[in-house]
Protein backbone atom coordinates (compact mmCIF):
# COMPACT_ATOMS: atom_id res chain seq x y z
CA UNK A 1 0.00 0.00 0.00
CA UNK A 2 1.44 3.79 -1.05
CA UNK A 3 1.44 6.07 2.10
CA UNK A 4 0.98 9.79 1.36
CA UNK A 5 4.42 10.12 1.27
CA UNK A 6 5.39 8.22 -1.19
CA UNK A 7 2.14 10.03 -3.82
CA UNK A 8 3.89 12.74 -5.86
CA UNK A 9 2.40 15.78 -5.49
CA UNK A 10 -0.86 16.27 -7.42
CA UNK A 11 -0.61 18.31 -10.95
CA UNK A 12 -4.22 19.95 -10.22
CA UNK A 13 -4.23 20.71 -6.75
CA UNK A 14 -2.91 24.69 -5.46
CA UNK A 15 0.34 24.79 -4.99
CA UNK A 16 1.54 24.78 -1.25
CA UNK A 17 2.73 27.80 0.35
CA UNK A 18 5.81 25.95 1.81
CA UNK A 19 6.93 24.39 -1.42
CA UNK A 20 6.21 27.86 -3.06
CA UNK A 21 8.60 29.53 -0.71
CA UNK A 22 11.35 26.68 -1.15
CA UNK A 23 11.16 26.77 -4.83
CA UNK A 24 11.75 30.56 -4.72
CA UNK A 25 14.49 30.11 -1.95
CA UNK A 26 16.77 27.52 -4.36
CA UNK A 27 16.36 29.96 -7.60
CA UNK A 28 17.20 32.84 -5.72
CA UNK A 29 20.09 31.92 -4.71
CA UNK A 30 21.63 30.04 -7.46
CA UNK A 31 20.14 33.26 -9.24
CA UNK A 32 23.21 35.13 -7.09
CA UNK A 33 26.08 36.83 -8.13
CA UNK A 34 28.25 34.33 -6.87
CA UNK A 35 26.48 31.51 -8.57
CA UNK A 36 24.52 32.25 -11.72
CA UNK A 37 24.41 35.91 -12.17
CA UNK A 38 21.28 36.70 -12.67
CA UNK A 39 20.43 38.78 -10.23
CA UNK A 40 22.61 41.86 -7.86
CA UNK A 41 22.61 40.27 -4.06
CA UNK A 42 26.16 38.02 -3.81
CA UNK A 43 25.80 35.25 -1.49
CA UNK A 44 23.78 37.06 0.50
CA UNK A 45 21.57 33.42 0.91
CA UNK A 46 25.07 31.90 1.50
CA UNK A 47 27.40 31.52 4.42
CA UNK A 48 28.61 35.25 4.03
CA UNK A 49 25.38 36.51 3.84
CA UNK A 50 24.33 34.61 7.53
CA UNK A 51 26.89 35.67 8.64
CA UNK A 52 26.62 39.41 8.17
CA UNK A 53 22.67 39.31 8.82
CA UNK A 54 22.78 37.26 11.87
CA UNK A 55 23.93 39.92 13.75
CA UNK A 56 20.90 42.02 13.22
CA UNK A 57 18.50 39.22 13.53
CA UNK A 58 19.58 36.61 15.64
CA UNK A 59 16.06 34.50 15.25
CA UNK A 60 15.02 35.04 11.83
CA UNK A 61 18.28 36.55 10.14
CA UNK A 62 17.04 34.11 7.49
CA UNK A 63 14.14 35.46 6.86
CA UNK A 64 15.33 38.68 6.21
CA UNK A 65 17.73 37.33 3.94
CA UNK A 66 15.19 35.73 1.72
CA UNK A 67 12.93 38.76 1.64
CA UNK A 68 15.93 40.80 0.48
CA UNK A 69 16.69 38.18 -2.50
CA UNK A 70 13.42 38.51 -3.56
CA UNK A 71 12.87 41.31 -3.78
CA UNK A 72 15.81 41.96 -5.96
CA UNK A 73 15.10 39.14 -8.33
CA UNK A 74 11.60 40.25 -8.86
CA UNK A 75 12.58 43.65 -9.67
CA UNK A 76 15.12 42.05 -11.99
CA UNK A 77 13.08 39.79 -13.72
CA UNK A 78 10.53 42.66 -14.46
CA UNK A 79 13.25 44.54 -15.94
CA UNK A 80 14.73 41.86 -18.09
CA UNK A 81 10.61 40.59 -19.01
CA UNK A 82 7.53 41.82 -17.89
CA UNK A 83 4.22 40.85 -20.27
CA UNK A 84 1.08 42.17 -18.94
CA UNK A 85 -1.07 39.03 -18.56
CA UNK A 86 1.24 37.33 -17.51
CA UNK A 87 2.50 35.27 -13.80
CA UNK A 88 5.91 34.23 -13.17
CA UNK A 89 7.83 33.33 -9.77
CA UNK A 90 8.24 36.24 -8.57
CA UNK A 91 4.53 37.83 -9.65
CA UNK A 92 2.06 34.95 -8.69
CA UNK A 93 -1.68 36.04 -8.74
CA UNK A 94 -2.47 37.87 -5.58
CA UNK A 95 -4.44 35.04 -3.93
CA UNK A 96 -1.14 32.47 -3.88
CA UNK A 97 1.08 35.73 -2.61
CA UNK A 98 -1.52 36.53 0.49
CA UNK A 99 -1.63 32.65 1.74
CA UNK A 100 2.90 33.36 1.35
CA UNK A 101 2.13 35.92 3.31
CA UNK A 102 0.18 34.24 5.76
CA UNK A 103 2.24 31.23 6.45
CA UNK A 104 5.42 33.94 6.81
CA UNK A 105 4.56 34.67 10.23
CA UNK A 106 4.11 30.80 11.04
CA UNK A 107 7.61 29.82 9.25
CA UNK A 108 9.29 32.92 11.21
CA UNK A 109 7.52 31.31 14.79
CA UNK A 110 8.69 28.26 13.83
CA UNK A 111 12.47 29.58 12.32
CA UNK A 112 14.67 26.48 13.94
CA UNK A 113 12.61 24.10 11.59
CA UNK A 114 13.74 25.81 8.64
CA UNK A 115 17.46 26.11 9.33
CA UNK A 116 18.58 22.80 8.07
CA UNK A 117 16.86 24.28 4.61
CA UNK A 118 18.72 27.17 4.71
CA UNK A 119 22.06 25.86 5.63
CA UNK A 120 21.53 23.71 2.85
CA UNK A 121 21.34 26.84 0.40
CA UNK A 122 24.55 27.70 1.33
CA UNK A 123 26.16 25.01 -0.48
CA UNK A 124 24.80 25.53 -3.97
CA UNK A 125 25.85 25.40 -6.93
CA UNK A 126 24.99 27.36 -10.03
CA UNK A 127 23.40 24.27 -11.50
CA UNK A 128 19.78 25.42 -11.02
CA UNK A 129 18.40 22.05 -11.95
CA UNK A 130 20.83 20.02 -9.78
CA UNK A 131 19.83 22.05 -7.16
CA UNK A 132 16.65 21.65 -7.41
CA UNK A 133 16.64 18.05 -7.72
CA UNK A 134 19.11 18.02 -4.23
CA UNK A 135 16.27 19.85 -2.59
CA UNK A 136 13.80 17.42 -3.21
CA UNK A 137 11.20 19.16 -5.39
CA UNK A 138 11.74 18.28 -8.96
CA UNK A 139 11.28 14.85 -10.58
CA UNK A 140 12.86 13.88 -13.86
CA UNK A 141 9.44 14.09 -15.23
CA UNK A 142 9.89 17.77 -14.37
CA UNK A 143 12.96 17.74 -16.16
CA UNK A 144 12.20 16.24 -19.02
CA UNK A 145 9.04 18.94 -19.21
CA UNK A 146 11.23 21.35 -19.19
CA UNK A 147 13.80 20.81 -21.27
CA UNK A 148 11.78 21.04 -24.02
CA UNK A 149 10.68 24.67 -23.59
CA UNK A 150 12.67 27.11 -25.80
CA UNK A 151 13.60 30.85 -25.03
CA UNK A 152 11.73 33.63 -26.60
CA UNK A 153 11.67 37.15 -26.71
CA UNK A 154 15.17 37.83 -27.73
CA UNK A 155 16.25 34.99 -25.59
CA UNK A 156 14.86 37.24 -22.41
CA UNK A 157 12.26 35.11 -21.78
CA UNK A 158 11.15 31.43 -21.29
CA UNK A 159 7.42 31.19 -22.20
CA UNK A 160 5.71 27.93 -20.66
CA UNK A 161 2.56 26.61 -22.04
CA UNK A 162 -1.16 27.07 -20.98
CA UNK A 163 -2.49 29.04 -18.43
CA UNK A 164 -1.05 29.27 -15.08
CA UNK A 165 -3.42 27.47 -12.62
CA UNK A 166 -1.85 27.78 -9.88
CA UNK A 167 -1.32 23.95 -9.33
CA UNK A 168 2.37 22.40 -7.95
CA UNK A 169 3.16 21.56 -11.51
CA UNK A 170 2.81 25.19 -12.64
CA UNK A 171 4.71 26.83 -9.79
CA UNK A 172 7.51 23.66 -10.27
CA UNK A 173 7.51 24.70 -13.81
CA UNK A 174 7.98 28.37 -13.26
CA UNK A 175 11.19 27.72 -10.93
CA UNK A 176 12.76 24.86 -13.19
CA UNK A 177 12.47 26.95 -16.50
CA UNK A 178 15.15 29.35 -15.20
CA UNK A 179 17.35 27.13 -15.86
CA UNK A 180 16.47 27.67 -19.68
CA UNK A 181 18.40 30.50 -19.07
CA UNK A 182 22.94 30.71 -18.66
CA UNK A 183 25.09 32.32 -16.02
CA UNK A 184 25.14 35.93 -16.70
CA UNK A 185 22.42 35.83 -18.94
CA UNK A 186 18.68 35.34 -17.39
CA UNK A 187 15.66 34.21 -19.19
CA UNK A 188 12.44 34.84 -17.44
CA UNK A 189 9.93 31.83 -17.18
CA UNK A 190 5.92 32.96 -17.44
CA UNK A 191 3.08 31.64 -18.18
CA UNK A 192 -0.29 33.31 -19.16
CA UNK A 193 -2.76 34.44 -16.59
CA UNK A 194 -6.36 33.60 -16.45
CA UNK A 195 -7.44 36.72 -14.65
CA UNK A 196 -9.64 34.89 -12.31
CA UNK A 197 -6.57 33.62 -9.37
Amino acid sequence: MTTLEELPPNPVAQADPERVMKLRLVVARVGEMDLARWWNTNGQLGALGTSVVKRGFRRTHYFAQARSVFAVAAHRCGEVYDPPGTVTLWNLPAEMEDGIDLRWEEWLDDAPSWTGFFEHLESSSADLESELLRAQLITDADVDRVRKLRRAAEQRAVPVPGVFSGSTADVTTLALAFARGEAGNLAVPYQLSDGLL
